[in-house]
């Protein structure tokens, strides 16, 4: 047995992060110069009755019907010619504002729109825009769920429920009756990025699939891409599911709960600072444990049975180019019999965001994430007992930049990097005559890296395009040691590495590529192109996820995953935009 210490990257993947590092600032240096004679508006788009920021509302230009979306804060640019112009802030159910503006210069306007009345006519009105997003974005495989709609669907015993939701759309299976994971376009369980608050949950189920992590009252915003995958995501390889949690009520305190068939939930929110920073809390919890101890079996009345979890979210905003973001999420699984056994897994996952605006054109949001996953299997007994552990948790930090060029050009830029350590299992008697010997698997420990750039360009009238490129990189890191295999895959001998020393190195390049050929205004042609790479896996015995399941890393001895996908739809709308079809 040998020691190793090598703590640099190797030479291509120093290359390779110059390379794109220096396609940033190329790209930045290109478009730049585009908007000179030209005014910028920019600004925050939020709801008037609560205060929340609206993702994906639309600012126009109504003279000649280019505009721009707001992005996942509120936070839009548009530059126009300079001179007097008609501005159209619209959003799904919400009145639609038009500003006679006056821009020979630069002006930030913050805005809030005031929720539609719920009469046909004038809801048949406002929809017809942002219905016709179908047709004129790039983005082919991408699908926004309100929680408005999710909440309409038929939820099993009561509990909406985000995750069955999104078994119900095109492209996705589910993966049997009772399973909270699901399938993208063939690809596995594991292959699916899903993120709250962007920080990664790993098991996204209660009561063994039967319902998912996420309440329904705690969440504002839920993003599904099938394909077409943005080059700020990385890591895996069939689809991301983005998953916002709600800012909380900056006008007036307001509370709501229910009690269900199976749980009881309870959401209170309201301003820290009026119109400066708000709160929300939301907890949920079910009693099925509750009903065991009316039963005449004693062991069932020292049983457990019950998921809770819980919900928090601030945010302040420091100045009027500055805004703090805190959130969190807590919950866990409990299932024990009597006091012979007991099976526990949860979640934890908290967020730290800090938005800046350095001008009208460019946008940043710095991100610490933590997030943790564990189970615990155990035989509770004085004589015999043993517990079994196992956990991941990841720490990241990453920078992302939106760069509003001029009114062709949005650019995006940005780095992460994510420390991963993993217990795949740790073993150990609790007994006094326990027979188990002690068994603790060395942790795995790596450091994932990405750096990405993309543009989203009006080429003409009728052809927008997305193109990006992310470079993607992944090291296996001390403390361990990491064993050699022969052909039949037996242990040769093996190499110690002390903490932090790096022993191994992957990476590659992923383009992105969506393309828009707008025929009319009812239909348009689309393309997408995505390479992705995935270095986390999971080791499953079922074709569905379960609590008991164990990811490892790519390694020496495990490459990583690289998939190509390529897309090509046509897109109609009927009936003036109310009736929206793909192929």
């Amino acid at each position: 047995m040998s020691k190793f210490s090598n703590t640099s990257l190797t030479n291509l993947s120093v290359r390779s992060l110059k390379i794109a590092f220096g396609i940033s600032a190329f790209l930045l240096i290109s478009f730049s110069s585009f908007g000179q004679e030209k005014s910028t508006l920019s600004g925050t788009i939020s709801d008037s009755s609560t205060g929340e920021t609206l993702i994906g509302a639309t600012v126009t230009v109504k003279s000649t019907g280019r505009g721009v979306s707001t992005n996942a804060y509120g936070y839009y640019s548009l530059s126009v010619p300079k001179g007097t112009h008609e501005i159209a802030f619209s959003f799904i159910g919400f009145k639609t504002e038009v500003k006679t503006i006056d821009l020979n210069d630069d002006q930030k306007m913050d805005l809030e729109l005031a929720p539609s009345s719920v009469e046909l006519e004038e809801a048949v009105v406002e929809g017809t825009s942002e219905a016709r997003k179908n047709v004129e974005s790039v983005e082919m495989s991408t699908v926004n769920m309100s929680m408005e709609t999710i909440k309409k669907i038929p939820a099993f015993m009561g509990e909406v429920d985000i995750i069955k939701a999104i078994q119900l759309l095109p492209g996705v299976q589910t993966v049997g009756e009772g399973g909270s994971g699901f399938y993208v376009r063939g690809g596995a369980v594991d292959q699916n990025l899903i993120l709250l608050d962007e920080a990664t949950v790993y098991n996204a189920s209660h009561l063994l699939g039967f319902f998912s992590v996420f309440n329904s009252d705690a969440i504002k915003d839920v993003q599904l891409y099938k394909g077409g995958i943005p080059a700020r995501y990385g890591g895996r390889l069939s689809s991301v599911l983005d998953i916002r949690m709600s800012e909380g009520n900056s006008k007036k305190f307001s509370g709501s709960g229910g009690i269900g068939t199976v749980a009881s939930r309870l959401t209170l929110q309201g301003p820290i600072v009026k119109d400066k920073g708000a709160f929300l809390v939301s907890g949920r919890r079910t009693y099925v444990d509750l009903f065991l101890k009316l039963s005449p079996e004693e062991n069932l009345q020292d049983s457990r049975l019950y998921f809770y979890d819980f919900n928090a979210k601030a945010n302040y905003k420091l100045g009027e180019n500055d805004r703090l973001f805190a959130s969190g999420y807590f919950g866990r699984d409990v299932f024990g019999f009597s006091d012979l056994f007991s099976f526990s897994w949860g979640n934890t996952t908290g967020t730290m965001r800090w938005n800046h605006i350095y001008n009208s054109k460019l946008f940043s949001n710095v991100t610490f994430v933590y997030s943790d996953y564990d189970y615990r299997l155990a035989q509770e007994d004085d004589q015999f007992g043993f517990e079994w552990l196992s956990s991941i948790e990841d720490i990241s930090l990453q920078a992302d930049y939106n760069y509003y060029a001029n009114s062709r050009n949005n650019i995006r830029f940005g780095v992460s990097m994510i420390k991963h350590s993993l217990n795949p299992g740790e073993t150990r008697s609790t007994g006094t005559e326990s027979i188990l010997n002690d068994i603790n698997i060395s942790l795995d420990n790596a450091l994932e890296g990405g750096i990405y750039v993309s543009n989203e360009q009006n080429i003409t009238e009728k052809l927008t395009a997305i193109y990006g490129l992310r470079y993607s990189v992944f090291m296996n890191m001390g403390e361990g040691t990491e064993w050699n295999y022969n052909d039949a895959f037996e242990p040769t001998d093996s190499t110690y590495y002390g903490k932090w020393d790096i022993y191994n190195t992957f990476g590659g390049f992923e383009p992105r590529l969506g393309l828009n050929y707008q025929l009319n205004e009812s239909s348009s042609v689309k393309a997408s192109y995505n390479r992705m790479y995935q270095y986390m896996h999971l080791a499953s015995n079922s074709t569905s996820a379960s609590p008991l399941d164990v990811w490892f890393v790519s390694s020496p001895t495990v490459k990583p995953q690289i998939a190509d996908q390529v897309a090509v739809g046509y897109f109609r709308n009927f009936l003036d935009d109310q009736l929206q079809g793909s192929v």
